[in-house]
């Protein structure tokens, strides 16, 4: 999976935007904190879920399991709004 290629993805200062342009399924904005930039930066390439808990244990200081609950439920949202190609 990655991401749409019609939403773009602006961080700063530790916050996430996700920005449709005017060809995606959905208008609006989604903010997130840290976690939710690094999950949308590492959706760049394709990569599986299973990658992306790896890859957010390596980055953060946090259990497994609340990192497998992070990714599910980003991943899930941005499902809902069609920002994830499979």
């Amino acid at each position: 999976m990655r991401l749409n290629e019609q939403f773009i993805v602006h961080i700063s200062d530790g916050e996430s935007l996700l920005v449709p342009t005017a060809d995606a399924p959905f208008s609006g904005l989604v903010q997130g904190n840290k976690s939710v930039g690094a999950i949308l930066e590492l959706l760049g390439t394709d990569i599986t879920e299973a990658e992306l808990v790896d890859r957010m244990e390596a980055r953060f200081d946090a259990p497994r399991e609340v990192l497998e609950q992070d990714v599910a439920s980003t991943l899930k949202q941005l499902r809902e709004i069609g920002a994830i190609d499979e």
